[in-house]
C-alpha cells in the first residue's frame, strides 16, 4: 500500500496540484516509508532534499501547545486560568465593551472556543513578527461571541495569547528561547526554530501560494510570511520552521505518551486528556462554512486540548474516516500535517511545497491519510 502512496503523490505533483512532498510513515516507531519527492521551488527548478526546512504555518501550534502542556504539568497554569490572570492588560480599557473578555480561560484557547474573532492578522503582515506588538494589538480587540459558546478555529489570536502566557509564567525573556530550552533541545530537534537561522537560508523552502485571490487567505497573506518569518520573528501560531525528521521526533514523543529517551517531556496524564474529545458535537465554524461552500456534510470540530482529532463519521476531514476516532495531530494551511493513530500505532508526517486552497487541501490529505491508514492491513 505504501507504494500506492508514493505513486499517488508523484501523480499529484505531476498534475500540478502541489510541487513536492517530504513524507515519513512509521508503525510503532519503525519507519516504513521515508521519501522526498518533487520540487522545493518549482520556479527555479530547485529539487526538494530530505533535510530541507519548511515554514510549517499552523502546524506550529502543536509546539506551542506542548509548552502549555508542560506548564500545566508543573502547576504554572490551569485549564481555568483566565487570560487576564496572566496578561491583565488583555481586559482593555473599556470595561463595558470588554465585559466578556475576563472570562476567557486557557481551556477556551486550547479548544478554539475563546469567542475572539478568527482574524489571521491582528496587525499588518509586516508587523506580525513582534510578539509584544501582536499582544498589544490583541488587547484592543473585543470578543465576538460568548466564551465557550462556539468553536471557531483561530489562526492567530489564541496561540499568540498562549505563547505570551507561558512566557510570562516561566519568566522567560523570549518565547523563542523558552521553547528551545523546554522542547526542541530535549527532543534533539536541531533544525527547528521559531524563525529560521540566517545560515539555513539555502535549506529553507519558500512558501508559494497555489490559491486564488478572494478567499479567506490571499496569496499575499501566505507569501508575505517568507519575509515575516525571519530570524527574529516570534509567532507562536504560525512562525516555526522545521524538517520532517524533527516533526517525526516530536510526533513520536507524543505517541510514546510524552516520553523521549527516558525523559518525560510532557506528562502522560495531560496528553491523555489533550487527545480526548473536548468539544462534543460542536461544529468548527470555519470548516463548516468551507464544507457548505463545497456541498459537503458539515463536520464536527473534533478538538481535544489543542489537538485536532479524527472523530467518527463520513464527513471530509484531514485524517480521513478510516483512522481510529482518537487519532490526533495538527496541520498547517494548505501544506503540512502530522497525525498519530493510537490504535494502529501509525505516525504520518507529510510536509509539502506549494500551498493549496484549504478545501482542496482537505481532499488531498484525506486521500493520503486513507492510503496510509489502509497500509496497516
Amino acid at each position: 500500500m505504501l507504494g500506492i502512496l508514493k505513486n499517488t503523490i508523484e501523480a499529484d505533483i505531476e498534475s500540478g496540484m502541489y510541487h513536492g512532498a517530504r513524507v515519513i510513515v512509521a508503525r510503532d516507531g519503525v519507519i516504513g516509508f521515508d521519501e522526498t519527492l518533487g520540487m522545493a521551488e518549482q520556479a527555479t527548478g530547485r529539487v526538494l532534499k530530505h533535510d530541507d526546512i519548511f515554514r510549517v504555518l499552523s502546524l506550529t501550534k502543536a509546539f506551542t501547545n506542548a509548552l502549555v502542556y508542560q506548564a500545566l504539568g508543573e502547576g504554572k497554569l490551569a485549564l481555568h486560568t483566565r487570560v487576564v490572570d496572566i496578561i491583565p492588560e488583555f481586559f482593555g480599557t473599556d470595561r463595558f465593551r470588554a465585559n466578556r473578555k475576563d472570562r476567557i480561560n486557557l481551556s477556551h484557547l486550547l479548544t478554539h472556543r475563546s469567542g475572539m474573532p478568527s482574524t489571521p492578522e491582528p496587525l499588518p503582515n509586516a508587523q506580525l513578527g513582534n510578539l509584544a506588538d501582536v499582544i498589544a494589538a490583541i488587547c484592543s480587540i473585543d470578543v465576538v461571541a460568548e466564551p465557550g459558546s462556539v468553536l471557531n478555529y483561530s489562526p492567530a489570536i489564541n496561540h499568540a495569547l498562549m505563547g505570551e502566557m507561558v512566557r510570562r509564567v516561566y519568566g522567560a525573556e523570549s518565547f523563542r528561547d523558552l521553547v528551545e530550552e523546554h522542547l526542541f533541545t530535549p527532543l534533539g530537534m536541531s533544525d527547528t526554530r521559531f524563525g529560521p537561522k540566517k545560515e539555513w537560508a539555502d535549506r529553507v523552502v519558500p512558501l508559494k501560494a497555489l490559491i486564488p485571490d478572494g478567499g479567506w487567505l490571499s496569496p499575499k497573506d501566505i507569501e508575505d510570511l517568507n519575509d515575516v518569518v525571519d530570524e527574529n520573528a516570534e509567532m507562536p501560531w504560525v512562525g516555526s520552521v522545521t524538517t520532517a525528521a524533527d516533526v517525526f521526533a516530536f510526533a513520536e514523543m507524543i505517541r510514546n505518551t510524552g516520553l523521549h529517551d527516558g525523559q518525560q517531556i510532557i506528562a502522560s496524564a495531560i496528553l491523555d486528556v489533550a487527545t480526548t474529545l473536548q468539544t462534543g458535537d460542536m461544529p468548527n465554524d470555519l470548516y463548516a462554512m468551507m464544507a457548505r461552500a463545497r456541498g459537503w456534510e458539515e463536520p464536527p470540530g473534533n478538538f481535544g486540548l489543542g489537538f485536532s482529532l479524527s472523530g467518527t463519521g463520513t464527513h471530509a476531514s484531514f485524517f480521513g474516516p478510516f483512522t481510529s476516532p482518537r487519532t490526533h495531530g495538527n496541520y498547517g494551511a494548505g501544506s503540512t500535517l502530522f497525525w498519530i493513530d493510537p490504535v494502529s500505532g501509525i505516525t504520518f508526517v507529510c510536509l509539502t511545497t506549494g500551498v493549496m486552497e484549504e478545501s482542496e487541501n482537505v481532499v488531498r490529505f484525506q486521500k493520503l491519510s486513507t492510503i496510509v491508514a489502509a497500509s496497516a492491513g
